[in-house]
């Protein structure tokens, strides 16, 4: 090389170096700003995070929660594995008391529960031992109208039988939508449905009605019958006389929906906060106290697997139902509905049975 040439190798090999000192340096100033950072980019590596379902080991819940642990992971840093475990009892209760109390509050246990469960409280539920608006809302999987479905056996065909009969269902407990849509619907629109109590989740409840023990179920149950009994649908096995939702439904275009029957504002504003349940189905939520950076982890990771074509192919090909809400939105309903004027909430504790 002749004196006084420059190199252009040797500039190109001093600007990369002055690069990487500049993003090493950096990178160790956000680190020391924010350690939880630094500690979180690895936290899920070779964990095994649980999700905990308030439902039994049958049925749309364990649907929904098999299919998350498969693809969860995908999106998280680490690529943590799942396991699936089930906690049925009170009505969803026993599941969520855990969650608030006991569970570990560092992103290893998350939870899948009843979707009525979150406003026990405001109901004023015996039992509910938690405050929902501290739990960590990751988001819900879906949205589902409720329904009442009958037993083709059963003498309840059209909700003009249901003002006239007794119609007996199944439930998992006070506070889960087995037992509070019957009552609603007994208090504010004159049905006669009894509630038989003491079955362990969904798909106990769906048995029953097979053996003839009950002659039907209030729910939403909809995605649960199409993935794992569809053929009760298509041999008629079913008859569905209500709707538990705001408008009839392609599946069902000759079912009422409840709002049809709701005249005054009083009623109708007590179906609206029923319905805000049935707006955000499988609510999956993590513990109080988990760190705020890796609950956002969790937020986007859960968002990023119901955008996933693989996760969304395998949920079609299992017929189950996806209308995600976001954790943030499903927060801010839960606060906006646990600020309702005390009338609305004394009239829909007072409609729930409970004092």
């Amino acid at each position: 090389m002749k004196p006084g040439v420059i190199d252009q190798r040797v500039i190109r090999r001093e600007i990369m170096r002055a690069c990487m000192r500049t993003i090493l340096g950096l990178a160790l100033g956000i680190t020391l700003a924010w350690p939880g950072i630094a500690q979180d980019v690895g936290f899920f590596k070779g964990k095994t995070i649980r999700i905990l379902l308030s439902a039994g080991v049958a049925g749309g819940y364990a649907e929904y929660a098999h299919l998350l642990a498969q693809h969860l992971g995908n999106h998280l840093p680490g690529k943590p594995d799942f396991i699936v475990q089930s906690m049925p009892g009170a009505g969803g209760l026993l599941a969520t008391n855990y969650l608030y109390s006991q569970a570990p509050q560092d992103g290893t246990t998350i939870g899948i529960i009843h979707s009525t469960v979150p406003l026990a409280p405001l109901f004023g539920t015996a039992g509910a031992r938690f405050d929902a608006l501290k739990f960590n809302w990751l988001g819900s999987l879906d949205r589902a109208d409720g329904m009442c479905t009958a037993w083709h056996t059963s003498p309840i065909k059209t909700w003009a039988d249901m003002l006239e009969k007794a119609f007996v269902v199944g439930s998992t407990g006070a506070g889960s939508q087995f037992s509070i849509l019957p009552a609603m619907l007994n208090k504010l629109l004159g049905t006669r449905i009894k509630v038989i109590n003491g079955y362990k989740d969904g798909g106990e409840i769906f048995q029953a009605m097979e053996k003839g023990e009950i002659e039907g179920r209030c729910s939403t149950q909809l995605t649960a019958i199409q993935s794992i009994r569809p053929q009760w649908l298509t041999e008629h096995k079913l008859a569905v006389p209500i709707l538990i939702g705001r408008q009839r439904i392609p599946e069902f275009p000759d079912t009422p929906a409840v709002m049809e029957f709701a005249k005054d504002a009083a009623t109708r504003a007590q179906f609206e906060l029923m319905l805000l349940t049935q707006d955000m189905d499988r609510p999956v939520l993590l513990p109080p106290g988990v760190p705020a950076d890796r609950v956002a982890q969790m937020r986007a990771a859960l968002f990023a697997t119901m955008a996933d074509p693989a996760f969304v192919a395998a949920a079609h090909g299992m017929h189950l139902h996806l209308e995600p809400v976001r954790g943030e939105d499903l927060a801010k309903a839960l606060a906006a509905a646990y600020a309702l004027p005390p009338d609305v909430v004394a009239a829909a504790r007072e409609t729930m049975g409970e004092k």
